[in-house]
């Protein structure tokens, strides 16, 4: 255990700078930030949901930049085809032959901006390059670039011309991330920084995406024990069979639980939280740290929550505070 703990010390050093240089960028949003390093390093994809203006692009654009990873941004709207996203087939009159023009989900990076503005069509075609990691394209099955990462962003309040998301597709993100207002002082900050000319500066290339893969490898070191798994299971668990972990009260306030995709996104993200603090094994602390942003997209309340004013946030909260630690 020693020997894995003195390895992510070494091997995760290029955390801190890639960490320092969305800093340099990005004002706050610390939050943020940990939880874009927590997926990259977990290999999940991420719905970050926030008011516009609080730099959910920047971060994943500075993210690319800092790592050298390919990039792409897909402003989603309701004429969006698939083949705008995936690519298509062109043929070439000149030569008498076809040839396939890859979409923009051909890059390690893929910024889904306003996901939900798009119909089910283009939403769906996302589905198979999110899990499989790859895509149909001109009857040929084409791998995605490695590492694929999809970061989508949504607006909560603006709700006119846009298409709520299936439960398939937000299971498959990882983590739901709530982006918040940042505080006057870093907003103060941002006006100064935002004055100059040319806009924030531009991140610096600072790792390579080897190490990211390498990284990740390393991950599957991390232990996580015995206690810790039966932790997970409990929490989730607690969403779908309420009454037994002594939350009779909330059953009627949840229509559907967490899946058991949450159960392995879960054990995924406590050992990237604890892979990120540099230790070498899973704490209870890890687990209560990633918790809310893994299941808070997957559980589905029921109308008699909505009347009571009872929010996602609220029975996650009583979940945390009620379910024994280890």
């Amino acid at each position: 255990m020693d020997q894995v703990g003195e390895r992510i010390a070494a091997e995760g050093a290029f955390l801190k700078d890639l960490r320092r240089e969305m800093q340099s960028v990005i004002v706050g949003q610390e939050s943020l930030i940990e939880s874009l390093l927590l997926a990259l390093l977990a290999d999940g994809h991420v719905l970050l949901e926030g008011l516009p203006g609080l730099a959910k692009s920047l971060a994943v654009e500075t993210l690319a930049r800092a790592l050298g990873g390919s990039f792409r941004r897909v402003q989603f709207t309701p004429d969006l085809l698939p083949s705008d996203l995936l690519g298509t087939h062109v043929y070439h009159p000149d030569r008498g032959e076809w040839s396939v023009r890859e979409g923009p989900v051909f890059s390690n990076f893929l910024l889904a901006d306003e996901i939900n503005r798009a119909p089910a069509k283009v939403q769906s075609a996302l589905l198979e390059a999110m899990q499989e990691r790859q895509v149909s394209l001109a009857g040929d099955t084409r791998k995605l670039p490695h590492p694929f990462l999809v970061l989508a962003t949504q607006n909560p309040v603006e709700l006119e011309g846009t298409y709520a998301l299936p439960e398939a597709q937000i299971d498959r993100f990882m983590l739901k991330v709530v982006v918040k207002h940042p505080s006057r002082e870093e907003e103060a900050l941002i006006m100064k920084r935002m004055a100059r000319n040319g806009g924030p500066p531009r991140p610096k290339k600072v790792t390579e995406l080897d190490q990211i893969l390498a990284a990740r490898k390393l991950l599957d070191e991390v232990l996580l024990s015995e206690a810790a798994s039966q932790y997970i299971l409990d929490l989730v668990f607690a969403t779908r069979e309420p009454e037994a972990a002594g939350l009779a009260s909330m059953a009627p306030l949840i229509l559907y639980g967490a899946s058991p995709r949450a159960t392995l996104s879960l054990a995924q993200a406590s050992k990237a939280q604890a892979f990120l603090q540099g230790r070498a094994f899973v704490t209870p602390v890890d687990i209560k740290a990633v918790a809310p942003s893994v299941m808070r997209h997957r559980l589905v309340t029921t109308y008699e929550a909505e009347a009571e004013g009872v929010s996602v946030e609220d029975l996650l909260t009583t979940i945390l505070q009620t379910v024994p630690v280890p």
